[in-house]
């Protein structure tokens, strides 16, 4: 009888229950209905101890770092900066979109962060240039899929947490494939460029106008390299370098840049509470939900049933594609991730795939999700910042997400891809 979670848990959103309650409700109303009382009270105590882990600290660490740098003015720089470079071309505030949020990625790893510090920015500057509001609110979207591919990325933080993973190889092997959505994307704006004629944001810049634009961004951009470098270096651990940015982000926004004023911390610290507090209890609920997971052999069950559709490797990751990106489309990557990844990185590991390469899989195909139609949960950011309707910026989004999914099929198919870094680098073999 418990197998039937999955379906319980698909109705509860269905009907518009909040995720954090439905995966707590599903499984604890199939407990009680199979008189396994004693299986509730590990599934509510498995609420807390999700949440009880060092690794996860890494979370809120660096969701407080670029609520730091965003409050401290940071993301005008990385604008200025990514508009000094790409500003002249045709479509050049689209191309600066995209640009600013693989710049905003090395520093955040929140898509939903991306989505709102950029949005509020960009979108009215397209708007005031002649782009309709949905193109803009659909390219700003797309383009902040990007913030959880390139490190540092809270998924992979918790892909790692759930799978026993190195955070250091999963961000490594991100960087890639983050790339290549960024090119992506510009590809498809350069093409709709030419043929809608989009306008040109400003004049080329000179050399000297990009050195200071480059000068002012320096302190930002540095904040990747201390992160990753660290990491690398064996200075500190994933966790420890989060607890770095936050004390960099506040030593640049306080006495080197001077954005930030000391008054401003409290409503920082607020806003980071409450996002961190969002994702920690969806983990908690997460890992409470994999308790019914292994109760119910639902992973034996669902790995028998994969196997026998086909002994063939490359047609398997086809199709654990089309489910990742369907299960994007409803479901939260963090909690996705938990769910899913215990029941089929196993599977793939034993068919020959690298964990690492199976972890990018999983983790670009459930971030795409976030912006893909009908509950992508980036959309209704997007919608929430531009003042559109979530059903215009879906279908203006879709070229975008066309290129996304060709690139997921690029990185599951050519997997140096997104292993060539971590093996140069001796984090993966």
């Amino acid at each position: 009888m418990l197998i039937w979670f999955l379906p319980v848990f698909l109705v509860f959103l269905g009907i518009g229950l909040p995720v954090f309650f439905g995966l707590l409700a599903a499984p604890g109303i199939l407990l009680w209905l199979n008189g396994q009382e004693r299986d509730i009270t590990l599934l509510y105590r498995n609420l807390y101890n999700g949440m009880d882990s060092f690794p996860l600290l890494a979370i809120p660490f660096f969701m407080l770092a670029g609520e730091l740098m965003n409050k401290g003015g940071i993301t005008e720089r990385l604008v200025e900066f990514a508009q000094a470079l790409m500003g002249h071309l045709r479509g050049g505030l689209a191309h600066v979109n995209v640009l600013s949020s693989m710049l905003f990625a090395g520093l955040s790893g929140s898509a939903v962060a991306d989505t709102s510090a950029l949005g509020s920015m960009l979108i009215p500057a397209m708007e005031r240039q002649g782009y309709t509001r949905r193109f803009a609110a659909a390219i700003t979207a797309a383009s902040s899929v990007i913030g959880p591919i390139i490190p540092p990325s809270g998924i992979m933080i918790i892909y790692a947490y759930v799978m026993g993973e190195s955070v250091a190889a999963l961000f490594l092997a991100g960087i890639i494939p983050g790339a290549l959505v960024g090119l992506g994307l510009m590809l498809v704006i350069k093409l709709m460029a030419d043929r809608y004629d989009f306008p040109i944001a400003s004049e080329k810049t000179t050399w000297a106008e990009r050195g200071r634009a480059s000068l002012k961004a320096f302190f930002p951009l540095m904040t990747p390299v201390i992160i990753m470098g660290g990491i690398l270096l064996g200075i500190f651990t994933p966790t420890e370098a989060a607890a770095v940015a936050v004390a960099y982000a506040l030593i640049i926004g306080i006495f080197i840049m001077r954005t930030l004023k000391i008054s401003d911390i409290t409503e920082v610290l607020s806003r980071a509470a409450t996002t961190s507090a969002v994702v920690l209890l969806l983990v908690g609920a997460a890992m409470a939900f994999k308790t019914v997971v292994s109760l119910s052999y639902a992973p034996q069950i669902l790995a028998d049933f994969i196997l026998s559709l086909s002994e063939n490797p490359l047609i398997l990751l086809f199709l654990i594609n089309v489910l990742l990106f369907l299960v994007g489309m409803f479901l939260d990557a963090g909690p996705a991730i938990i769910i899913l990844g215990p029941i089929l990185g196993p599977i793939f590991t034993s068919l020959g795939v690298d964990p690492v390469h199976f972890a990018i899989i999983m983790s670009v195909n459930l971030t795409v999700g976030l912006a893909t139609p009908p509950m992508g949960l980036i959309l209704f950011v997007a919608s929430s910042v531009s003042g559109e309707r979530v059903e215009t910026i879906s279908k203006a989004i879709l070229p975008f997400l066309a290129v996304e999914i060709l690139v997921i099929f690029l990185i599951t198919y050519f997997p140096a891809i997104s292993m060539t870094i971590p093996r140069l680098t001796g984090f993966a073999s």
